[in-house]
């Protein structure tokens, strides 16, 4: 008798939680229109691959993703005129051609959808109605000149090149970010426990290309994609 599929188990919600206790928080672009705040403190978020800057702005305190470089005490701007200096906001119209740009809004007033993991960054690229913005990914796109971002690369930048050299390491790591830390392939598992699996040698045995209509236990492999809806 095989076990149940890891296909099976799909639908039935992940096996692990998120701590969502200790995370600080939404990372946002604070709701000012002009101001001068200053860093008190830098914080590690298990929730983010950067660390998390606590300013200041007399009024109230705001998180935001710390820069490349932040450091506590130091003077951070946003408003429409302002320094460009890493850590400073303002809207993408009014940055220069050229200019590295994290936590970008992809709507005015969203917070900042795009750049936000460490190390990435976006390129202001040209400006008329629309605001040029290339990003990580290479992608190019036009968003508002309205929409605000921070001026410099998010930092906690080559988190990647540390390897994690014993598995228990990687599962702590992946559970903070309630994500799955291993993943076993199908042709090595046994004919009970997967239909890829068994054989003289690790091969699909079978064509790989599945009905839409299989049933779950058989639905691996090359799934066809799900039609449009109208």
């Amino acid at each position: 008798m095989g076990k149940r599929l890891i296909v099976q188990r799909r639908g039935r919600g992940s096996i692990y939680r998120s701590p969502s206790h200790r995370h600080i928080g939404d990372i946002v672009h604070p709701k000012l229109r002009e101001g001068r705040g200053r860093v008190v403190d830098i914080l590690h978020d298990p929730g983010h691959t950067a660390p998390v800057a606590i300013v200041d702005y007399g009024k109230m305190k705001v998180k935001m993703l710390a820069a490349e470089g932040m450091h506590i005490d130091q003077e951070v701007q946003i408003g429409t005129a302002v320094h460009l200096a890493p850590g400073n906001t303002m809207p993408i119209g009014r940055i220069p051609e050229g200019t590295q740009i994290y936590n970008i809004e992809a709507k005015p007033g969203d917070g900042g959808k795009f750049a936000r993991s460490g190390g990435s960054y976006g390129v202001v690229v040209g400006h008329g109605r629309k605001t040029i913005v290339r990003l990580p990914s290479e992608k190019l796109k036009a968003l508002s000149p309205d929409c605000m971002a921070t001026i410099g690369v998010v930092a906690g930048g080559g988190r990647g090149e540390k390897p994690f050299a014993k598995a228990g390491k990687k599962i702590h790591a992946y559970r903070s970010r309630s994500k799955r830390p291993y993943k076993v392939r199908g042709i090595a598992m046994n004919p009970v426990n997967h239909p890829h699996g068994g054989g003289s040698h690790q091969h699909v045995g079978r064509p790989s290309t599945v009905s839409t209509w299989a049933p779950p236990g058989r639905k691996v492999g090359r799934l066809s994609p799900k039609k449009r809806r109208k």
